[in-house]
């Protein structure tokens, strides 16, 4: 029975693979700028291969780059070899990953890439295995040693490989101008695109749904309104319909401490001027920021011209998952 220190062992793991990625720095030269080009010229797909745990890292490596503005899919070398080969078209780019550079499924596919007239970039740790001599740009994944002690699982090259991955979709994703909101129209189901995505007019209440009333009005008018619509407060419009002013339930609380009769004082009189409002085109989660600087829960929108479009509160955010 082998003697068992677990934290030993993972710390010995970590630092292998940080010192293999480090490492990396000094290998990202012509070739990767060679390899960016390919895939920036390239009017079709990245088709991206790889076999046993060099085809996991291909998958993720495709969907990274799919996510990022370059669109990519995964081939599995063994399948193309029977009838898979189809799916990639002679506008599409290969991006074959293999440590070793001799993984035969990939080696097959070689004259079949050949003949489709296509790139085929290379992610290798031998730059003299047959893979890396058929490449038009070869990137080297070598590593010095595998983390596992028997230097026999993929440990250190694969995780090698993955970073390499990321730094090839962000190259190409910051060469291509890719916005944050880009990624939420890949990323719709996520909270990240309902973040980026969804806008104040998506959620806001309009029409008869708004709290108003005219600054002419008395602020009993006003208290009914905040009553029926629900929302705490009641927009104040002057007589062309623009937007004056608001009276919350904090001008309430003031208005009772003075003493003042519901019945005869106008809404001018006890209304808040220049409220802070919003834009209907606004994204939701920008809405969401607006309020928590102010520390209020309730937002009006208006256009250009003040006229109220809509009424926004906290709840409706909440509701819609952008919180």
């Amino acid at each position: 029975m082998y003697a068992r220190n677990y934290r030993d062992s993972a710390l010995r793991t970590i630092r292998l693979e940080s010192e293999a990625v480090a490492a990396m720095s000094c290998q990202i030269d012509s070739s990767f700028d060679a390899a960016c080009e390919i895939f920036m010229s390239c009017s079709g797909r990245v088709v991206v291969i790889g076999m046993g745990k060099s085809g996991h890292v291909a998958n993720k490596v495709a969907a990274t780059l799919a996510s990022t503005g370059t669109p990519a899919f995964f081939v599995h070398p063994g399948e193309a070899s029977h009838g898979d080969i189809g799916m990639i078209t002679k506008d599409d780019v290969v991006l074959s990953i293999s440590s070793s550079g001799t993984t035969s499924e990939i080696i097959a596919l070689i004259p079949l890439i050949k003949r489709l007239g296509i790139p085929l970039v290379t992610m290798t740790g031998d730059k003299q295995s047959p893979l890396a001599a058929a490449a038009a740009v070869n990137l080297n994944i070598g590593v010095e040693r595998e983390a596992c002690p028997l230097n026999l699982a993929p440990t250190t090259s694969t995780t090698v490989s993955l970073v390499l991955g990321d730094a090839l979709a962000i190259a190409l994703l910051e060469s291509k101008g890719f916005t944050a909101e880009d990624f939420a129209f890949s990323h719709p189901g996520g909270a990240l695109g309902r973040k980026l995505l969804l806008r104040v007019k998506d959620v806001m209440h309009s029409e008869e749904k708004i709290p108003k009333v005219q600054t002419s009005q008395p602020l009993k008018d006003g208290l009914l309104e905040m009553t029926a619509r629900g929302f705490g407060m009641t927009s104040i419009t002057d007589n062309n319909g623009k937007l004056a002013g608001i009276f919350t339930d904090g001008d309430l609380r003031r208005t009772i401490d003075k003493g003042l009769d519901i019945r005869k004082t106008k809404m001018s009189a006890v209304m808040s001027e220049e409220p802070v409002t919003v834009r209907e085109h606004v994204l939701a989660a920008e809405a969401m920021k607006i309020m928590e600087d102010h520390s209020i829960t309730v937002l009006l929108v208006e256009n250009e011209e003040k006229i109220i479009t809509g009424i926004l509160h906290m709840h409706d955010l909440v509701s819609a998952r952008v919180v």
